[in-house]
């Protein structure tokens, strides 16, 4: 699901986080009514599951070369690597 500017293109992760972030110090002040508090959430918690969904996409993307002993180049999953 991702997520739309008001001009209908989707954001970056980047434009997502300065978002996010703007919500959480608006909700941090508590001088807010309670609708609008509870629209900052709603929005808050969408925008929290697009940068979610981007970084686990960006895992997945991630892969490590390693160079083998005969010189061939092996791509491993980043978590493979981790267990080792």
């Amino acid at each position: 699901m991702a997520s739309r500017k008001k001009d209908g293109s989707t954001q970056s992760f980047e434009e997502a986080m300065k978002q996010l972030d703007a919500i959480v110090a608006k909700l941090e002040e508590d001088k807010l009514p309670l609708e609008e508090m509870l629209s900052l959430y709603e929005q808050g918690t969408a925008l929290a599951r697009f940068c979610g969904d981007k970084l686990e996409a960006a895992e997945q993307k991630v892969r490590l070369i390693s160079r083998q002993a005969d010189g061939s180049v092996q791509m491993e999953n980043f978590d493979d690597r981790e267990e080792e």
